[in-house]
């Protein structure tokens, strides 16, 4: 009977990791390659996101929606979490190299989900402990080669975004409309957008060539607007620890994506991260039900 919502949790999962994993790329080649400033790669993201998230919400339940139903409408606070981690991590990625950016926005983001869960009241079984040590030694062990020390305000500012993340998705996970709140949540971000942009044209800081605008698109559309989405639909499946340490395997699917789409060889160091990272999220996810029933059963 649960096996079909498990399935769907699995594909939604693991969709939205692989568009994280292209956001990151994508937002790798834009502003580390200066092809864009972040102001206006943060604009364009977010308001991609918004038109595309509008179209498909309107398409498929927008023209049926009824007046004055607030289900499905997202929340302000939601929005600046969304805003304050788009616009953080952008102006970060300027001073920081990717490996001690992911090693901050992520580690903020365990850090921001499993605390909450702490404090919540959730209590973590020993494997579960297990599991999160050896996927993040995995994690860091693979980041380990591009670690340096990061400019303050770039750690501030990435720090500023992995935490908004971390209680963006913890919002998320009560979501019974996981499209319509992704929809409104970015579609309340409108102000900030346009105070963004309204700021970086003040100061003359705006840099923007074609290649950067595609993918300002490309991220904010497919892999902010529609991968966000996905992520909601895929956490009505997941605990809060669970998708905290799933969000580890980004930098081994961006780093496996490399091998596949760039020709990059096959490294040890990837190979023991990703062994690490895999055996940690497989002690977390099916940790805590294995002592269950093997409790149950004793009893």
């Amino acid at each position: 009977m649960n096996q079909r919502p498990l399935l769907t949790t699995i594909v939604y999962t693991l969709f939205a990791l692989l568009a994280f994993a292209g956001n990151s790329v994508l937002c790798r080649l834009a502003l580390g390659e200066q092809s864009i400033d972040a102001g206006s790669f943060t604009v364009i993201r977010l308001f991609s996101g918004i038109v595309v998230l509008s179209m498909l919400w309107y398409l498929t339940q927008g023209y049926k929606a009824k007046p004055g139903n607030n289900a499905g409408r997202g929340s302000w606070p939601a929005a600046l979490m969304l805003f304050i981690y788009a616009l953080g991590f952008s102006y970060a990625y300027i001073s920081l190299d990717t490996g001690t950016g992911a090693l901050i926005l992520f580690g903020a983001v365990q850090i921001t989900m499993i605390l909450v869960s702490l404090l919540r009241g959730t209590r973590l079984l020993w494997v579960e402990w297990l599991g999160l040590t050896l996927a993040f030694s995995g994690f860091v062990y693979l980041l380990k080669p591009a670690i340096h020390t990061p400019s303050l305000w770039g750690f501030i500012l990435m720090t500023a975004a992995g935490i908004a993340w971390g209680i963006y998705t913890l919002m998320g996970r009560g979501s019974v409309n996981p499209l319509a709140d992704t929809h409104f949540n970015f579609f309340r971000t409108l102000p900030l957008v346009i105070l963004t942009l309204i700021v970086t044209l003040a100061l003359g800081r705006s840099v923007v060539s074609f290649n950067g605008v595609m993918l300002a698109v490309l991220s904010g559309a497919v892999a902010s607007g529609i991968g966000y989405a996905v992520w909601y639909r895929a956490l009505k499946g997941l605990s809060a620890v669970q998708a905290a340490v799933l969000q580890l395997l980004v930098p081994v699917i961006a780093a496996a994506g490399g091998v596949v789409f760039t020709d990059e060889m096959i490294s040890v160091r990837l190979l023991i991260a990703a062994l690490l990272v895999l055996g940690g999220i497989l002690l977390v996810v099916v940790g805590r039900y294995y002592l269950l029933v093997r409790q149950r059963v004793s009893d």
